[in-house]
């Protein structure tokens, strides 16, 4: 304490001192001509650079040109510090003492700070922490006697065992604890807001994108808390290590479940919407793409979930991946005497008038409906009707059984039979024994 005051004393007899010396009032002129560079600077860049000189129209969606268009008007200040950083460097070879032109620097460096809370920090709980606790930490740092004054509080400390607990450690624990806290906040909310706003990412990818951002993110300041409270991370990693090894042989299946949700979000080979069958047969709509598992939906009403690993050793048919045109056929059968050239045009004009059907001169030709023979039957001539149609041929795009009805409805319309299973039953043998 004694020498915190006695610094004190000095700095305000070394001011004193140089009050009255011809040499204090060059110097006074030099940090005014460096504020006005610095002013001239700093509007010159804002008029000319189009990220300073125009907001965004819409501050949510752009975090990042928001924040660097309210951090331009810290320029001046900024400016201000680099040039008296420079003058500084020339003052101690120049001048026996320059304690005004290292009170203009301490002032600069305040109103960089001052300026910094009133445009960055929008909340008013945090803006109010920085005024009343950082502002004066920064003033004793400038004047020189923070470091005495963070000798007193080391001084002040109680010792358990091999543990020293200080008031200079609880209180920086505390004060930067809660900076971080403040910053992992709002990293945390401008990387999801970045992230959200990919344009190349769907929606479940970009909401697990974020998540482990904010995982990451987490981890990262959980550290840096732990190495500012003094914690021997060295010993947490050894621990760590044995924990990981442990919990890998116990979650094994849901560690593999788990990276193969990664890779399956980084290869994009499957995403929110797609129509997926697998192996077995099952098939449905994904609807939900989890870290662990992915969620199928059927047209029936019915959830499948089924794990991610499952999706990386096993083949699958994503069917509306890369197109949402799907090919379909539907087979029907005419009689042996019917003009089976004349009812193909009339099949695949009837087909395409479905609406769902795609059809039309504005289609490639491959597209079309098209009508063919696939076999000869022992009733008649089997027949098949190909088309293409925007997605799935099921639930509310039930196409196959509306095609159906039209071709029944074609055929009966234009008298041709559909053929049914015939057969002639012959008795061998006599007359005579017929009689009998």
């Amino acid at each position: 304490m004694d020498n915190l005051i006695s610094s004190l004393d000095q700095h305000i007899q070394n001011a004193l001192d140089v009050t009255f010396k011809p040499e204090t009032y060059s110097q006074l002129g030099v940090i005014i001509l460096i504020y006005t560079v610095s002013y001239m600077l700093s509007s010159r860049m804002r008029k000319h650079l189009p990220v300073l000189k125009v907001p965004p129209v819409t501050p949510a969606s752009a975090p990042i040109k928001a924040l660097v268009y309210r951090c331009g008007k810290l320029l001046t200040p900024i400016f201000a510090i680099m040039l008296m950083r420079i003058v500084l460097g020339f003052s101690s070879f120049l001048l026996v003492d320059d304690w005004v032109i290292q009170t203009g620097f301490a002032i600069a460096v305040l109103m960089l700070f001052s300026s910094f809370i009133n445009l960055v920090i929008t909340n008013s709980v945090v803006a109010g922490a920085f005024r009343w606790i950082g502002m004066p930490i920064l003033i004793l740092h400038l004047v020189g006697v923070l470091d005495n004054i963070v000798l007193v509080l080391e001084s002040m400390s109680v010792e358990l065992g091999n543990i020293k607990i200080s008031a200079y450690g609880v209180a920086r624990t505390i004060i930067f604890g809660s900076l971080l806290f403040w910053l992992g906040r709002i990293s945390n909310n401008t990387g999801k807001t970045l992230i959200r706003n990919q344009l190349a990412l769907d929606f479940r990818t970009k909401e697990i994108v974020a998540k482990l951002f904010e995982i990451l993110l987490f981890l990262v300041f959980v550290l840096l808390l732990l190495h500012l409270m003094g914690i021997n991370l060295t010993a947490l990693a050894v621990f760590g290590g044995a924990l990981g090894v442990g919990l890998g042989f116990g979650l094994q299946s849901i560690a593999s479940n788990f990276i193969s949700g990664v890779i399956i979000i980084f290869d994009r080979s499957l995403s929110v919407g797609d129509y997926v069958g697998l192996e077995d047969g099952r098939a449905g709509k994904v609807t939900e793409l989890n870290m662990r598992s992915t969620t199928l939906e059927t047209y029936d009403g019915k959830n499948i979930v089924v794990p991610n690993e499952q999706f990386i050793t096993s083949s699958f048919t994503n069917w509306t991946r890369q197109n949402e045109k799907q090919r379909y056929r539907v087979d029907f059968s005419v009689g042996y005497k019917t003009d089976v050239r004349s009812v193909c045009e009339l099949i695949k004009e009837a087909v395409a008038s479905h609406p769902q059907v795609l059809s039309g001169p504005d289609v490639v030709f491959e597209e079309r409906p098209d009508c063919e023979i696939d076999s000869f039957g022992d009733s008649g001539v089997n027949m098949f009707v190909e088309f293409w149609m925007e997605g799935i041929d099921d639930g509310r795009n039930r196409v196959g059984g509306d095609l159906l009805l039209i071709i029944l409805e074609t055929l009966q319309e234009n008298g041709i039979e559909i053929p049914y299973p015939q057969r002639e039953v012959r008795i061998v043998g006599s007359e005579s024994s017929l009689s009998k």
